[in-house]
């Protein structure tokens, strides 16, 4: 399957970040378009494309933009989340590098469709390259007369904030991060209500990923059968991929939705040093690894969740049989452990014994009913948390154990009853609680 280069397409050009560069190539077009329409059209519009969120969860986008009331006499906003912190993610942070103007036209045109009048970009504070590119971006459409009052004598009006958040993983949630816009300490929300009702300030509020609304231009420019004639019935269009791992060209390849993840390896340049790949994971380390007999599954969200796991942010990693899966669950652990917000139980107290197990396992001293232990704490956060932090720490070592359950009963000091099997009791006990 070919490569579709399309938000990624003119990376190459040394100006395509100014706004001179990024028009030469259509830059803007589709706003013009957008501002003849009805907001109401440009919905129904991303709608029918199908166009679904590439921030992890594969929401619907023109479903989530449909959700704000509409005629309420409240203020509404748009929020695009670009705290990107996903161990092994890396897709937005280039797009905001390379082609900032494809999502400042995007914020401008989601911003009229869902009648907003202010817009925030949240970017993660630690890319401080990244704030300076949007931000220039911004600068440079207010200069232009893209945002502000009256913009292209459409009687549409946009202020756009670049805001930097301060590095911390839990606002890469959205509610949490609608806390940290607030001035708040960055902790989730109960749900409901959900941002579309009451989000920032209280107000309608619509949150998309960067490379969601990236997609909005060209899909307003070039219309809704050209987007679809990409990816599958469920999961239209292309995706930005970001391959890392043990693979010999690491890095960006945007290709449609339905794309194997043998065939992303082969654009990789295969495994590094010809080593077989003994694990992988489809998007960051939230969702649960897979392994080389998957490499032929279509990178769709539905045909990763019929596998077990989903597709998340699109950027693989693979990791070669020199890997321990033990070591590489205990860091995202962690990781996880050192991100909680420390705001519910279940997560703060949950990663804390999970990871203080595994490390026991590392080390060889792992003791056979902690097996079944960090099995039960798994069970205990998932779906128990406030947010998908939780969820996330509870992934790991349950599909470690499905896959490589005989490297964690290698690291036990004394053995391990064969019969045990704490996936099977992990699986019971989840669908008991259900």
């Amino acid at each position: 399957m070919p490569l579709t280069p399309v938000i990624t397409e003119h990376w190459d050009a040394p100006d395509l970040y100014t706004i001179d560069g990024y028009r030469r190539f259509g830059g803007y077009r589709a706003l013009q378009a957008a501002l003849q329409q009805d907001p109401d059209a440009i919905i129904g519009t991303v709608k029918d494309s199908g166009l679904r969120g590439r921030g992890g969860a594969g929401f619907p986008t023109g479903m989530k933009w449909g959700f704000v009331p509409q005629n309420d006499g409240k203020a509404h906003y748009l929020v695009v989340n670009a705290d990107e912190s996903e161990p092994g993610a890396c897709k937005d942070i280039p797009i905001m590098m390379a082609n900032p103007h494809a999502l400042v036209e995007g914020v401008i045109i989601t911003s009229y469709a869902i009648r907003a009048s202010h817009a925030f970009i949240y970017i993660r504070g630690e890319v401080p390259n990244a704030v300076r590119k949007v931000a220039n971006a911004v600068r440079q459409a207010r200069e232009a007369g893209l945002i502000g009052s009256n913009i292209l004598g459409s009687g549409f009006d946009l202020e756009v904030v670049v805001h930097a958040g301060a590095g911390a993983y839990i606002c890469g949630e959205e509610t949490a991060l609608l806390d940290s816009l607030e001035g708040y300490r960055g902790q989730p929300r109960l749900k409901p209500p959900f941002p579309a009702v009451a989000g920032l300030y209280a107000s309608p509020t619509v949150i998309n990923n960067v490379e969601t609304i990236a997609n909005i231009p060209y899909i307003i420019d070039r219309g809704v059968d050209w987007f679809r004639q990409f990816g599958t019935e469920k999961s239209p269009g292309f995706k930005v991929f970001a391959v890392s791992g043990h693979v010999n060209r690491p890095g960006i390849y945007e290709a449609p939705l339905g794309i194997t993840m043998a065939e992303l390896l082969d654009c990789a340049g295969g495994m590094r040093d010809g080593r077989p790949v003994k694990f992988w994971l489809p998007g960051g380390s939230s969702v649960p690894m897979l392994t080389a007999e998957h490499l032929d599954l279509p990178l769709t969200y539905e045909d990763m969740a019929a596998a077990g796991t989903m597709l998340g942010t699109g950027t693989p990693m693979l990791f070669d049989d020199t890997v321990s899966v033990v070591k590489a669950v205990t860091r995202w652990l962690e990781f996880y452990k050192h991100e909680s917000c420390g705001k519910c139980t279940p997560c703060r107290e949950g990663t804390y014994w999970i990871t203080g197990m595994l490390e026991r396992f590392e080390h060889g001293t792992g003791e056979p009913e902690m097996l079944e232990t960090i099995t039960s704490a798994c069970l205990q956060i998932g779906g128990r948390s406030f947010c998908a932090l939780g969820d996330a720490a509870a992934t790991p070592y349950p599909a470690a154990m499905k896959f490589f359950r005989d490297e964690f009963i290698a690291a036990t000091s004394t053995p391990v009853d064969e019969t045990f099997d704490p996936v099977a009791s992990y699986v019971f006990a989840g669908a008991a609680a259900r």
